[in-house]
């Protein structure tokens, strides 16, 4: 895909210069304003700056101020150099060093109270302000600029106290997304026009989703500022700025609302309140009215993966505020409830007013003001917190350790109904109606026995020895994809876990392991992360009344990272060791081990069962060599290969293919005799991906995943589809969910939005380049169905994900139907299940595959699935004989694995994936979102396969 371009001659010259880090200049130079480098004050009207001159102006102050340190942390997607400026008193900038070692070891917690106590008296507090990560909210890039400048050139009694104790880290945290927005917004000369409708994601492959990436590090901008939270600076708070705030109001900040995640630390709940009461408090001196909290707003503290929400799992306070305001002025709404006053919203704000950028900026700089100034009056107490929090986890990981989660008091509470004495109190209802929140069971058990205290046998059940959080994980070197396990423990060590490796054959609980195999121990400071990663999550039933509709969670209810790569692992409730060498998450990062590729023999087979199988594929297609598929099981010399088994001739051709993807993606090329008489040749592929103008994340997220697996693909628009002639171009084409429109009332997933400000949004698009005007249009029944009917019958496959799946069955007239729907006594559908008595937002779910097919090859007979209310099918009674198999099912009421599942009862034998003969082509309906946010891999070979495909393609059209 086509970016707007920018300068690539002058970024190469910053990044060269920057990389070598700019450090402090006299003191008595003068630090130059924005008004006299930008011509403009932040947050004039209709004007923004760019990453260009943000970057030019950071190396010029950072020159002329002792108090600065510019350093670059990484490059973008795109190529930019991520700058981040570190501020503080000219003493402490000369002892940088210094103070990042006495952050890291009060961070890790391995040194004694004492010395904890000494290192807190003398160590300086890390404050991590970030600004721009969603490119669309200008805010937080230019109160960057703002806040930085203030503190280089102000010399007041706090700026002072805070400079002395407080080590500033400002980070854009999205380079390229402001030189694209800024450049969008100015371009446009009339002041009625200015918009921020970007015809591409802000982010070069996933837009908004760059704030969903943080426990997975895909991405270049998140890899770069993990690694300096986690791996080098370990702030004590984290402030991640955003937009826009609420309805009649200005900002909301903490504290958020609940449910809060059971893994991490009670310090971190604790730590929220405080800094929430500091920003409210100073806003209030400061007569800075609309700033709310808590029920104002949909953020809790249950997500991980986002970047203030993955700071929680290494003990430190990560905040977002959310703010409005743009270089556009606005009027502020009147919202009526807004002017009452409650604990929520101390102070209301006058609606009706005009709101401009500038004050947006001063709330900005307030807030940010209240933190430092907290973090320097507790700076002592704060980093030793830092050091009690990651103590205790390592103590709680090192001894039996349970965590009450509302399963396991569920399961108390139902104890407690069978035991009550007659006349008692009524127990945990069924599927019915909520109870109330958090959860719909009956938080005081000792009522259900007339008062007082529950039995004291009772507290036996919240101490099951069979309960106990895990010492540690185990992670066996001989399963079957191997290397898809080690990308799981590289997205751990890139956020500072510490993962160790046997360097010989160990024994635990009975079982053996061979070398190489990894280990994960709880006893360390950011076991938090370790649980959250390992164990399913158990989101509580969250309602606001008896009788209501769920409230959503803010991001996902489930995620749990090893569900859903598919890593086998072991639990391990004692304590235990072997031979196990402990790896610097930084230093040793685990990379492939290469394998050795056979010279001698008729060929190599790859695993279906390995992922990166399908990436020396795409080598060996680029390479012009020949690749057969077994369409079923053989058995040759006397050894057996599975269907779906790749066979590579040994050639010139493939052998330097072979040679490089073992020794770099360390794949495994097995010695095989010719097996090409037993399988399909596989031809090199024609993919197209759907996009439209905006960008769509899951489009985007998919175009880095294939771009990994170096598949070859290009981006097709709406207007092509529409064009038709596709099977001339393509072989195979992919709809990301919500690209496909539906024929009448089914149950939709998660949108497939664009960047946050992507979309026409009412913008003169004649005005817009030919190369952006031909990325409009959606997708429609009338004119695109037709031409993708006709690349069906011409043997063409479509891959169809989420809401697309059965949005297309429909669309194609395919007997299939919306399972979730409400039925009579005798079968018959209704209108579809209500939110009261179905609702599964973002988790993981367990389906059947029917491993027979091509599309489930490598899949085990039962796996894991991302699903976020997703499409759940029924297949007509005639769906057989119209060509329509199930490839993936519910097969019971219950297959909730980590999450939340409200009514996951009607799951119980809905069809999760499906695929249907049309004409001469192939169309897989994947409800669950396979490839979302590019983490699930258990189930990219879902991907792979479609593509692959199960037959010749020997029907193909050339142009």
């Amino acid at each position: 895909m086509r970016h707007i371009p920018y300068r690539r001659s002058a970024l190469a010259a910053v990044a060269a210069l920057l990389l070598l880090g700019v450090s402090s200049s006299p003191a008595h130079a003068q630090v130059t304003t924005p008004k006299e480098y930008f011509g403009h004050n932040i947050g004039d009207d209709y004007w923004l700056p760019n990453y260009t001159q943000f970057t030019g102006y950071w190396q010029k102050i950072a020159k002329q101020s002792p108090r600065a340190h510019l350093d670059t942390i990484g490059m973008t997607a795109e190529g930019r150099p991520q700058l981040s400026m570190v501020v503080s008193s000219p003493e402490n900038i000369k002892n940088l060093a210094h103070y990042k070692e006495i952050a890291k070891k009060l961070s890790l917690a391995e040194v004694s109270e004492t010395e904890a106590r000494a290192l807190a008296k003398e160590g300086k507090a890390i404050m991590w302000i970030d600004g721009g990560l969603h490119a669309s909210e200008v805010l937080g890039a230019n109160q960057l600029i703002q806040t930085n400048y203030d503190f280089l050139t102000m010399n007041d009694e706090e700026t002072t106290r805070i400079l002395r104790d407080v080590i500033i880290v400002f980070v854009h945290a999205n380079p390229d997304g402001m030189e694209l927005i800024a450049n969008w917004y100015n371009k446009e000369s009339d002041p009625k026009k200015k918009n921020m409708n970007v015809p591409v994601l802000w982010q070069k492959y996933i837009g908004h989703d760059d704030n969903r990436d943080f426990y997975m590090s895909n991405q270049n901008e998140t890899t770069n500022m993990n690694k300096r939270m986690y791996l080098e600076w370990y702030p004590q708070i984290v402030y991640n700025h955003h937009q826009t705030g609420p309805a009649g109001a200005v900002m909301f900040a903490p504290p958020f609302r609940d449910p809060a995640n059971y893994f991490f630390h009670p310090g971190m709940i604790t730590g929220l309140d405080m800094v929430g009461a500091a920003i409210k408090d100073r806003m209030v001196r400061e007569d800075k009215p609309g700033v709310v909290d808590r029920s104002l707003s949909s953020y809790s503290t249950w997500w991980n993966g986002g970047l203030r929400t993955e700071a929680y799992f290494h003990n430190m306070i990560g905040i977002l505020t959310e703010s409005i305001g743009n270089p556009t002025p606005m009027t502020v709404p009147f919202v009526p409830e807004r002017l009452l006053r409650f604990a929520d919203e101390v102070l209301p704000l006058a609606p009706l007013q005009e709101w401009h950028f500038k004050q947006s900026i001063d709330y900005s700089v307030t807030a940010n003001r209240a933190l430092m100034d907290l973090l320097q009056r507790n700076r002592e107490t704060m980093l030793f917190n830092t050091w009690k929090m990651g103590h205790d986890e390592i103590k709680w990981g090192s001894e039996d350790n349970w965590i009450v989660t509302p399963k396991v008091l569920a399961a108390v509470e139902e104890k407690a109904a069978s035991e009550r004495p007659a006349g008692g109190r009524g127990g945990r209802g069924g599927n019915g109606a909520p109870a109330g929140a958090p959860g719909d069971v009956n938080p005081d058990v000792a009522a259900q026995f007339g008062g007082g205290s529950a039995p004291a046998a009772l507290y036996a059940e919240f101490r099951k020895p069979a309960a106990r959080m895990p010492r540690g994980y185990i992670i066996p070197a001989n399963q079957p994809d191997f290397l898809t396990a080690e990308k799981f423990l590289v997205a751990l060590q890139k956020v500072g876990i510490i993962v160790h490796r046997a360097s010989a054959q160990f024994t635990v609980a009975g079982k053996s392991y061979p070398a190489g195999s990894y280990v994960v121990k709880s006893a360390q400071s950011y076991r938090p992360d370790v649980l959250d990663m390992f164990e399913p999550q158990d989101h509580p039933n969250d309602f606001k009344y008896p009788g209501a509709p769920p409230t959503r969670p803010y991001d996902n209810a489930g995620w749990t990272l090893a569900l859903q790569m598919g890593v086998h692992f072991d639990r391990i409730l004692d304590g235990f060791d072997g031979p196990f060498v402990k790896l610097d998450p930084l230093k040793d990062r685990i990379t492939p081990t290469a394998t050795t590729v056979a010279t001698t023999g008729a060929g190599w087979t790859l695993s279906p069962k390995v992922n990166d199988s399908y990436h020396a594929l795409s080598r060996l297609w680029a390479a012009g060599a020949d690749v057969y598929r077994l369409q079923h099981a053989a058995t040759v010399g006397g050894k057996s290969y599975p269907a779906g088994t790749l066979y590579i001739p040994r050639n010139a051709k493939s052998s330097s293919v072979a040679q490089k993807s073992a020794k770099d993606i360390g794949v495994t090329f097995e010695e095989a005799p010719d097996l090409a008489s037993s399988g399909e040749k596989l031809p090199a592929l024609r993919i197209g991906l759907w996009d439209r103008f905006g960008g769509s994340m899951p489009s985007g997220q998919m175009r880095w995943l294939m771009e990994q697996y170096e598949l070859p693909f290009r981006v097709v628009y709406p207007q092509e589809l529409d064009a038709g002639n596709l099977r001339s171009k393509f072989d195979v084409l992919i709809f990301p969910e919500n690209s496909i429109p539906g024929v009448g009332p089914a149950r939709g997933g998660r949108g497939g939005g664009g960047g946050g400000g992507g979309g026409r949004g009412g913008q003169d698009t004649t005005a817009l380049a030919p190369e952006f005007r031909a990325m409009l249009g959606n997708v429609s029944a009338d004119k695109t169905v037709p031409k993708l009917k006709e690349f069906l019958q011409q043997g063409g496959r479509i891959v169809a994900i989420g809401p697309s799946s059965i949005n297309i069955a429909q669309q194609l007239g395919l007997p299939v139907t919306n399972h979730l729907v409400e039925r009579t006594p005798t079968g018959t559908a209704g209108a579809p299940l209500p939110a009261e008595k179905y609702y599964v937002p973002g988790s993981l779910l367990e389906v059947a595959y029917d491993t027979t097919l091509d599309a489930t090859r490598g899949e085990d007979s039962h796996g894991i699935v991302f699903f976020d209310n997703s499409p759940v099918m029924r297949l007509g009674p005639d769906a057989e004989s119209k060509g329509v198999k199930p490839v993936a099912w519910f097969e019971n009421g219950s297959p909730l694995r980590s999450g939340w599942a409200w009514g996951e009862n009607y799951l119980d034998g809905g069809v999760a994936m499906a695929e249907a003969k049309y004409g001469q082509g192939t169309v897989y309906l994947y409800g669950p979102e396979i490839t979302f946010r590019a983490q699930p891999a258990a189930t990219f070979k879902l991907l792979f396969n479609a593509i692959v495909g199960g037959s010749k393609v020997d029907n193909r059209i050339v142009p």
